[in-house]
């Protein structure tokens, strides 16, 4: 079932998978719901934002930006329209300060990056914003190990279709290594591909998903210098 004679390109998810990221959001959260704290309780607002974050992700799509737009529009409407200009302005330090947040890599990335780049081709296949993106990869310096990197929209089979056909390659040749089992397994089990799951100790409420019957389709590892195990 694990068969990975045929990889010849090997994806990685950058959120959580090669850096640290859901933290800072986490942390963003937090301090969003102590500002508002006035106008309601701190779980409330957490409630809230995420209602919004989502109603908001066809205009915004993934990353930081959507996410400060939303804070923005969500503490608005909490304040029933009264919200002072300096509470705005606090609200975008918020979201300029995740911006500027060091690129912290999980234990073991470059090592895994530097095992497999001569044997595969190394891709990055991410959500988020575009910007916000090659800014990290480009404070990673992990640019040098990968071939390609995709900045995606969103990460469903047909996105990954797209992807295979950019690439000019078979599902069976291509693994994915990711956090998220909605974005980063799911998906490519549905295509034919192969995935190897690796939790990251948090992980956003809207990328859960509950026990899966494909759970028996893909590995999942601890952390990710496990994968070389298998490659």
């Amino acid at each position: 079932m694990y068969d990975f004679t045929k990889t010849k390109v090997i994806a990685f998810d950058a959120d959580d998978t090669l850096w640290v990221n859901e933290t800072y959001f986490r942390e963003a959260e937090n301090k969003f719901a102590k500002l508002l704290s006035k106008y309601e309780t701190e779980n409330k607002i957490n409630q809230e934002l995420f209602r919004k974050e989502i109603a908001n992700l066809p205009l915004y799509g993934y990353g930081i930006k959507g996410f400060i737009l939303s804070m923005i529009e969500c503490a608005t409407e909490l304040s029933n329209n009264t919200l002072q200009a300096k509470t705005i302005n606090e609200i975008l330090t918020i979201g300029k300060t995740m911006l500027e947040k060091p690129v912290i890599l999980l234990d073991g990335v470059t090592h895994v990056l530097e095992s497999l780049q001569n044997n595969y081709k190394l891709i990055v296949a991410t959500k988020g914003d575009l910007l916000d993106q090659e800014n990290k990869l480009k404070k990673s310096g992990l640019l040098q190990y990968f071939h390609h990197i995709e900045v995606m929209s969103d990460k469903k089979e047909s996105d990954y279709l797209k992807l295979l056909s950019h690439l000019d390659v078979r599902s069976e040749e291509l693994l994915m290594i990711g956090n998220s089992l909605k974005s980063d397994i799911l998906p490519l089990i549905g295509i034919g591909a192969q995935a190897i799951h690796i939790p990251f100790h948090t992980t956003w409420k809207y990328e859960q998903v509950s026990t899966t019957s494909a759970e028996n389709a893909f590995i999942t590892c601890q952390k990710i210098t496990d994968i070389l195990t298998y490659l």
